[in-house]
This record gives C-alpha cells, sequence and structure tokens, in this order.
C-alpha cells in the first residue's frame, strides 16, 4: 500500500508542476503577448479633436479621383447615395419627420470622418486606402457638401479645424424642474443646422 501512495503523490507532484508551467503562459496553455508593433497595427483610430491621425495629406481634386474609383460605385457619382449611404445634403431636414443624415447635416466632426471612412471603406477592401487617400476623400466629401473649399488639402494639422455642420438638439423633459438636456437620435427633438464649436 504505502508504494501505491507513494505513486499516487509522485503523479500528483508531476501534474502539479505540468499544471504551473501552463498557467505561466497563459490560462488556456496557448498564444502569447501582442508585441508593440502588432497593438501599433490595430491602434488607429482618431478622436474627435484630431488625436492620433496620421502623416499625409490630400486635397479635394485628388479625392475626386479617388472617390471616382473607389466610393462611386456605392455610394453615387455625387455622393447622392446609390447602394451605400448618401453622403451629401440633407442640410434643415433633421427636425422633419424624414431626416436626412449625411455629413453635410449630421456628422460631428472631421476628424471622425478621416477615421470611418480609414477603418471601414471602401466596403470591399477596408482598410486598403493610403492616408493620403483617405485626407483626399475626406476633403472631397466635406467639398461636396460646401464644408471646404474646392482648392482646399487637408492634413492632420487642418482636418481638426475643419468644421462639420452638425445638429444642434435639445429636448425638454417636463417635470418638476424642466430641464433642457441633449437628445439621441430616437428622441422627438427640436434641431436647428449650426457649426459645430470648437
Amino acid at each position: 500500500m504505502p508504494t501505491r501512495r507513494l505513486e499516487f503523490a509522485a503523479f500528483a507532484v508531476v501534474m502539479l508542476l505540468c499544471a504551473a508551467r501552463a498557467e505561466a503562459q497563459s490560462p488556456y496553455g496557448i498564444g502569447r503577448v501582442a508585441t508593440p508593433a502588432e497593438i501599433a497595427g490595430w491602434n488607429i483610430d482618431i478622436g474627435r479633436d484630431g488625436s492620433n491621425l496620421p502623416a499625409g495629406s490630400g486635397s479635394v481634386s485628388h479625392g475626386s479621383e479617388v472617390y471616382d474609383q473607389q466610393c462611386a460605385a456605392c455610394h453615387g457619382p455625387k455622393g447622392e447615395g446609390g447602394i451605400g449611404d448618401r453622403l451629401v445634403g440633407g442640410q434643415g431636414t433633421l427636425a422633419t419627420p424624414k431626416p436626412v443624415r449625411t455629413v453635410g447635416s449630421y456628422w460631428p466632426y472631421a476628424p471622425t470622418l478621416f477615421d470611418y471612412i480609414r477603418r471601414a471603406m471602401p466596403q470591399n477592401a477596408p482598410q486598403s486606402l493610403s492616408n493620403d487617400d483617405v485626407y483626399a476623400v475626406s476633403a472631397y466629401i466635406l467639398n461636396l457638401n460646401g464644408l471646404l473649399p474646392a482648392d482646399a488639402t487637408l492634413d492632420a494639422k487642418t482636418l481638426p479645424q475643419s468644421r462639420c455642420r452638425i445638429a444642434t438638439c435639445s429636448l425638454t423633459i417636463p417635470g418638476p424642474t424642466s430641464k433642457t438636456r441633449h437628445a439621441g437620435r430616437d428622441a422627438d427633438v427640436a434641431c436647428r443646422s449650426a457649426e459645430m464649436p470648437q
């Protein structure tokens, strides 16, 4: 019997050592810690203030060329929409029964337009556009909405300075204090077109 207990004890020690080694790797014994270079490849988000914008630049005229090649098939030749969302127009419609949400009427910050295009467009090949192309397409879309002149060029310094029109919305909540608060998309709101304050 003592031999059996000794064998069991030795087996238990070996199992504990194996478990401790697997625990040191990861909870599941697979994978590894991501390297800083791997993290940097995914850390591409852009803040509404333009934080983390990459180097590069793009003009409205170059944006027109890129848009024709990469975007027009879904969003229409001039951003009027197609199988993809409408990008142009809609100003003054947010308070109507059928609001038209576009970059020109609803998009609050120009840097987040860059962020969305870089992450998700074109739909069939996301993240395939160069930074210069994304700056250019952003400039072109802002120009189509009357938010940038035709000779404009955007880069990490000028893009955050671009002002998007947004809806200034408020909702009066009835009650003893009758507070007015910013309203979300689905609220019954009174809106007016305004420029985004810096």
